[in-house]
């Protein structure tokens, strides 16, 4: 008898989650190799509903069936009393999650990859200490319940991170970059490029006069909006009662130019699948709908909680129960090139990056962070670096005007598709 048959005879629903993975992960420091370790992990997860009470046991690699049911019987005893209810089987949409020849790609390639990075960026400048990270990795996992879902889903990724990190006196320069696929590929050259341009231009100094001017978030340096966003529409905070956007379905919060997406059915991307890790079809669904508050995202609990139906958005490790999460968030590019956007500007601010992101109580829309890396934009044209210089704001308040949103788009940490974005008076503080 299987692990599902032997469980339904002892509680009313049952989920069993099954996972294997194997990751390959090249470490670089300070311009060095440090390691290179292959790992393989596999494991199951039960979930059972008893009383309407919700259990949960899981254990890694081979472990008596008996055993993880009596553990799950038991968490049941004390669990939440929540109504969920596991999916019936439904289909989803198709969508490539797997490229089988990632997995014939050797580690001196690997390695071959990170020296070349390395090599690279030290040519623009070689006071700087590099790090890379390349992490390929190799997942499966199967689901199946008492209410006849059983789906599946094998995915490839290929990731790779690079920092950049130099100190003159009191001068410290900290970029970082990283791209992410299914399959094997060179787009880390294009990261490369990107971190080559902006460590180029930060070895020119520039003086901003500091108060209210316009000022450009590059897509990096706009995780700084995109993170109170990605948290307000969190069904976990809006059950919780945490998110800002609780009551606010249907209303107006933004300039009408802000469109977010979460779409996992992109072909060829990481975070995409036919499927959520409870079983749930997935979709792709608007946001915030040209400023509108939309759509939450929901796991089977949190949806239940607020008496509606999960958004095939619950995510899940082997040892942690599902929760809500996005998978790629799209914000919809403009209409506007960037050289537009910045020949309209006689004295702003381009931001690159922030220091201390999601510090502090974001979620409320609040955020007062140091500039990491920005250049001041004089007359239209990038002129240099900018130091100690800080800004600050709320998204509630700054997004409902925004002055450009940019044709020009980029993915950022593998998850977030952002264009540039340009707030046209904000408060800028720091040395004349």
């Amino acid at each position: 008898m299987d692990l599902l048959s032997a469980v339904r005879a002892k509680a009313k629903q049952a989920e069993v989650y099954s996972v294997s993975s194997e990751s390959t992960e090249i470490h670089f420091e300070a311009n060095e190799m440090k390691s290179a370790t292959v790992q393989e992990t596999q494991g199951t997860a039960l979930r059972v509903i008893v009383d309407g009470r919700l259990g949960f046991a899981a254990a890694s690699g081979t472990v008596p069936e008996g055993e993880l049911i009596e553990n799950a019987l038991a968490s049941a005893r004390y669990g939440d009393q929540v109504p969920i209810v596991f999916p019936a089987a439904a289909p989803g949409p198709e969508v490539k999650t797997y490229d089988p020849e990632l997995a014939n790609v050797p580690i001196p390639r690997l390695v071959e990859i990170g020296r070349e990075i390395i090599e690279t960026l030290r040519d623009i400048d070689p006071d700087a200490k590099i790090g890379v990270d390349i992490d390929r990795s190799l997942d499966r996992f199967s689901l199946r319940n008492s209410a006849g879902a059983d789906t599946g889903d094998q995915s490839s990724s290929f990731a790779v991170g690079i920092s950049v990190e130099r100190v003159r006196g009191d001068d410290v320069l900290m970029v970082y970059d990283s791209v992410y696929d299914i399959a094997f590929s060179e787009n880390y050259r294009e990261a490369v490029q990107r971190l080559a341009d902006k460590v180029e231009r930060a070895k020119r100094p520039a003086r901003l006069r500091p108060g209210r001017m316009p000022v450009i978030f590059s897509p990096s340096g706009a995780m700084v909006l995109a993170l109170p966003i990605m948290m307000g529409v969190n069904g976990q905070n809006v059950q919780r009662g945490t998110s800002p956007m609780k009551e606010r379905l249907g209303e107006q919060l933004f300039d009408a130019r802000l469109t977010l997406w979460d779409d996992p059915t992109i072909s060829a991307r990481p975070r995409s699948s036919s499927h959520d890790q409870e079983g749930v079809p997935c979709r792709r669904k608007a946001l915030i709908h040209q400023g509108t508050c939309a759509e939450f995202l929901y796991d089977l609990r949190t949806a239940a909680m607020m008496e509606t139906q999960s958004t095939g958005n619950g995510a899940r490790g082997l040892f942690s129960t599902p929760s809500p999460s996005p998978s790629n968030l799209i914000f919809q590019e403009g209409d506007q090139p960037l050289r537009e956007m910045l020949a309209g500007i006689e004295h702003g601010l381009l931001v690159e990056s922030l220091l201390g992101l999601g510090q502090g109580n974001a979620i409320s829309g609040a955020f007062s962070n140091a500039i990491g890396l920005g250049y001041l934009i004089d007359h239209g044209e990038i002129t240099g670096r900018v130091k100690n210089v800080s800004i600050a704001g709320n998204i509630y308040e700054n997004l409902r005007e925004i002055g450009a949103i940019s044709q020009e788009n980029y993915w950022v940490r593998g998850m977030l598709r952002m264009p540039y974005i340009l707030l046209p008076d904000m408060k800028v503080v720091g040395e004349e």
